[in-house]
């Protein structure tokens, strides 16, 4: 295993004042060339993160990276066995012998950083624990992720092997999410029942704040046409919502940044349920660590998905934090760069906050989301 950061450091204090000096200058030379390494485009994404995360905290884990294809493993292995109780429903209801079914999400990767903290974490007794925590909560992800796909009508990402009209399509999607809860259901019954209350908390949380959708779309609509009071009503109750009951978790500071409220309820409650899930379960998870998670997925909405969809969404009238901006500010180069400001102060605290907590796959995957945004699709 390559040292970590601590480790170099503790190597330098016992060597002599020019063996300090060696290995400094040694460590800043291997971390720029890191950096340099790091923005070279033609290289995959992947592994300029790896290189990037390095030169910013100075830690190349390999241990970490290995680590990955047994998370990987594991998890792929709980969406195959999931998929395969899908398939049956899908195969009985369509009158195949055997069908194919795949579904495309994004939303598993804070399960896998979470596993691979705990191989690394947990004592060995603990790993079955961790696993059967990781199941539950990746079933349950999927569950919620088919739940808003059915919600908007949107389909596409539900894949089978045989041709199905929009009718036939539907109706996959809704064999999947039903297979799916029922799974979830299940799933609780064999965990305390904190967990299952966690997890309910969650949900009313995010769905309260699905319930305000129409709002927040007719306080665009009115901005759209110049409405100066819609402007104050967006930058109040969107971009600078208050919590009634602060989560605890977070730092003074976080709870300022803009749009944390609005968006810990779209995305970030989900995650930090999540964890509570874990911690319920009598598994250690740092705040540290936990901090990181929500805040990089916060971060990844934002500089993901809501920068990629900004045309989509503002053809649609929904109201997100890159739309906000681009009716918030002056002009659109500003609105650009807030958009670029925004997105850095979430991703840039979460990848220190896994730095802390001495967990290099999220700060791997933290850099791999900031190299894995495309500004460039905004105007200005």
């Amino acid at each position: 295993m390559l040292p970590t950061k601590a480790s170099l450091l503790g190597f330098e204090n016992r060597q002599d004042k020019q063996g300090r000096s060696h290995s400094s200058t040694r460590e800043q030379m291997f971390r720029r060339s890191a950096d340099w390494l790091a923005r070279r485009e033609p290289l995959p994404t992947s592994a300029r993160a790896v290189f990037g995360y390095y030169a910013h905290s100075g830690v190349f884990d390999i241990e970490s990276l290995r680590l990955k294809r047994r998370v990987d493993s594991h998890v792929d292995g709980v969406v195959r066995t999931a998929f395969s109780d899908v398939e049956e429903a899908i195969a009985e209801e369509f009158g195949y012998g055997y069908v194919s079914f795949e579904y495309d999400t994004k939303l598993l990767l804070p399960a896998q950083l979470t596993l691979g903290y705990l191989y690394r974490h947990t004592d060995s007794k603990d790993f079955h624990r961790a696993e059967e925590v990781t199941r539950l909560a990746v079933e349950a992800l999927l569950d919620g992720d088919m739940r808003d796909a059915l919600n908007d009508e949107e389909f596409e990402d539900f894949e089978v092997d045989f041709e199905t009209d929009e009718h036939g399509r539907r109706l996959v999607a809704e064999i999947a999410q039903e297979v799916l809860q029922a799974r979830v259901e299940e799933g609780f019954t064999h965990h305390p029942t904190s967990v299952r209350e966690v997890y309910d908390w969650a949900v009313n949380i995010s769905e309260a704040h699905q319930e305000q959708d129409p709002y927040f779309r007719e306080l665009m609509e009115r901005a759209e046409r110049g409405g100066e009071d819609a402007l104050d009503s967006i930058r109040r109750d969107y971009k600078f919502a208050e919590f009634d009951d602060e989560p605890v978790l977070f730092s003074e500071e976080e709870l300022t940044y803009p749009y944390f409220k609005t968006q810990y309820d779209r995305v970030g409650i989900i995650y930090d349920a999540m964890l509570q899930m874990y911690r319920r379960s009598n598994l250690p998870i740092d705040d540290d660590f936990q901090r990181s998670i929500v805040l990089a997925i916060i971060g990844a909405q934002v500089w993901l998905d809501d920068v990629d969809d900004y045309h989509d969404d503002l053809r649609d009238g929904q109201l997100t934090p890159v739309t906000a901006e681009y009716l918030l500010a002056e002009n659109e180069r500003e609105a650009r760069e807030r958009v670029i400001e925004i997105s850095d102060q979430y991703l840039g605290r979460a990848k220190r906050q896994a730095t802390a907590a001495d967990s290099t796959l999220t700060g791997i995957a933290t850099e791999y989301i900031i190299r894995d945004g495309n500004p460039d699709v905004l105007p200005g």
